[in-house]
């Protein structure tokens, strides 16, 4: 760092490019500086990516799986759940808007504490104030309007955040470092099951975990270079409207492949995750203080399985060199697991799918994220093509709820679990046709 800041703008830009074609022909030499990296600074990294994880996800788990369904119920005249799905609407539109505009808007940043981290801190401040925000109402408009401004807090920290396994992670060790940042993916609801019956503190307790996700991750990281050396950007409202068109599909085939088959993936998933209380409530009839501990139970099991699944297939992917085979057998053992309460509906069908579905979706998580990056056609613009495949994640997000509220209202549970692992399977096959990538 210190003899890159004695170098003038001209020559550090002339080593930043110089690093990004070594690091494309050796998966060992890191993006950012074109060199070999440390293993304590690996470790920072996977330490970084794994509090991220852990602690927005954790945070907006609390929320999204157990108090937010719950405080529906305290809304007058309102159907819980179809409310589920008409919020989940407006956020996702939100999150769609938002992680393509903050990806493109770090691409373009010049900031001298570089492009990815102010964007962090910000979203990490506005996305842990208005997740506490949503459970201090009860007018259903404002409550949604609290969680839209969360979801672009959110993708504010996540889209710049994710870019930095392509601006500073050496190619090979990417599977291991998206399984750091896949390991936090459930824990959330179990901490949420203890605020059941107490929301308001559950509410505070999952909006500081966002706030402290942003910025716990990047004190723990090594600390972002200076990007005022990069050539600026052009900032007429048509070079910036032009900036978020995506990449043309003759000559990024994969990468459409892979944005298929993530979407297909989370609606599967938002269908089942977002109902899971409901699923035991109405589906399998318990009670409220009966579901408390059924749901407490598939989020432990969920979590024990995330844990081995996630630290496994990681560096199991990075060692065999192969991102496409672990996220098909994980689709496959998230559609087996989806099967498990539609033919046991009781509290064993609800285990059995945590511990099946939980596993799969673990390793999907883990590797997807090493898969997206290394299907990106522009490494210069990664922040921005992330964005594009994270609205795949966010299109999941909104339609899986829609998609399960619409099918339950008309036709009911039943008829729900099958489209779930249809969607599952339908996502396996885009992954496999990928051809740029093992």
């Amino acid at each position: 760092m210190a003899a890159t800041a004695t170098l003038s703008k001209e020559e550090r830009l002339v080593a930043h490019n110089a690093a990004i074609a070594a690091a494309d022909k050796d998966p060992s030499l890191s993006p950012e500086t074109g060199k070999p990296v440390s293993k304590s600074t690996l470790f920072r990294f996977g330490a970084g990516f794994l509090v991220f994880g852990i602690l927005w996800m954790s945070g907006l788990g609390i929320v999204s799986s157990v108090l937010l369904p719950e405080h529906y119920k305290a809304i007058e005249g309102a159907d819980p759940e179809a409310l589920v799905g008409i919020v989940n609407s407006f956020t996702a539109v939100v999150s769609l808007v938002s992680n393509l505009l903050f990806g493109n808007f770090s691409d373009r940043s010049r900031s001298r504490f570089g492009r990815r981290t102010p964007w962090i801190v910000f979203g990490a401040f506005l996305g842990g104030v208005t997740l506490f925000l949503t459970g201090t109402t009860h007018n259903a408009v404002l409550l949604t309007i609290f969680y839209c401004a969360c979801m672009f807090g959110l993708n504010c920290m996540i889209a710049p955040l994710v870019a930095i396994l392509s601006d500073r992670v050496p190619s090979g060790v990417r599977g291991t470092m998206s399984a750091f940042y896949g390991a936090g993916s459930t824990i959330g609801t179990m901490i949420g099951a203890l605020f059941i019956t107490n929301l308001i503190p559950g509410f505070a307790v999952a909006g500081v975990l966002m706030f402290l996700g942003g910025v716990v991750a990047v004190i723990i990281m090594p600390r972002e270079q200076s990007a005022d050396y990069l050539p600026k950007e052009e900032s007429s409202v048509k070079d910036i409207l032009v900036s978020f068109r995506p990449p043309k599909f003759s000559t990024a085939h994969d990468f459409y492949k892979a944005f298929a088959g993530r979407f297909c993936m989370l609606v599967s998933y938002q269908m089942i995750n977002v109902y899971q209380l409901y699923i035991i409530q109405n589906y399998i009839g318990q009670s409220v203080k009966q579901s408390a501990v059924t749901i407490s139970v598939v989020s432990s099991i969920i979590m024990v399985v995330s844990l081995v699944g996630s630290f496994i297939s990681g560096p199991v992917s990075d060692l065999i060199g192969r991102r496409k085979v672990p996220v098909i057998v994980a689709s496959v053992l998230f559609a087996v697991g989806i099967a498990m309460p539609w033919i046991f509906p009781s509290s064993m069908g609800m285990y059995l799918f945590a511990g099946i579905a939980g596993l799969g979706y673990a390793v999907y998580s883990a590797v997807d994220q090493a898969l997206l990056v290394d299907v990106l056609p522009n490494k210069e613009e990664a922040g921005k093509d992330l964005g594009i495949l994270n609205l795949a994640t966010t299109l999941g997000q909104m339609c899986g709820p829609i998609i399960m509220s619409a099918i339950v209202v008309n036709a009911g549970y039943t008829f729900a679990f099958p489209v779930s692992i249809a969607l599952a399977v339908i996502g396996c096959f885009f992954i496999q046709i990928i051809k740029g990538v093992k």
